[in-house]
């Protein structure tokens, strides 16, 4: 069994910064695409930030220019850092992984629980 607990949330003003950490658990064999997405109440969940395992990276338009996505592949943890914040970034934030479980030939997409990100104006 594979777990991904998020980290780093919480209330921040308008014009502040968070990071967010994700660390993957269990019986990982390897990780490939790790990321972020946030979902609101009513609505989709939407891509924030994606990496893979090679670094090659991908932000929703939204975020680019503020937010940063990296990882460290020996601690199968990703993180977001998230700078400049607005209103509108107030989300649940889902950290998302393609995780290949030991024994397994095949990659299992997998999700974190959420973390929530307040921004106050």
């Amino acid at each position: 069994q594979v777990q991904l607990v998020e980290s780093g949330g919480g209330l921040v003003q308008a014009g502040g910064s968070l990071r967010l950490s994700c660390a993957g658990s269990g019986s990982i064999f390897s990780i490939g695409t790790m990321g972020w997405y946030r979902q609101a109440p009513g609505n989709e969940r939407e891509l924030v930030a994606l990496t893979t395992n090679g670094g090659e990276t991908n932000y929703a338009d939204s975020v680019k220019g503020r937010f940063t996505i990296s990882r460290e592949n020996a601690k199968n943890t990703v993180y977001l850092t998230m700078n400049s914040l607005k209103p509108e970034d107030t989300n649940v934030y889902y950290c998302f992984a393609n995780v290949q479980i030991r024994g397994s030939g095949k990659y299992t997409a997998t999700w974190g629980r959420g973390t929530q990100v307040t921004v106050s104006s």
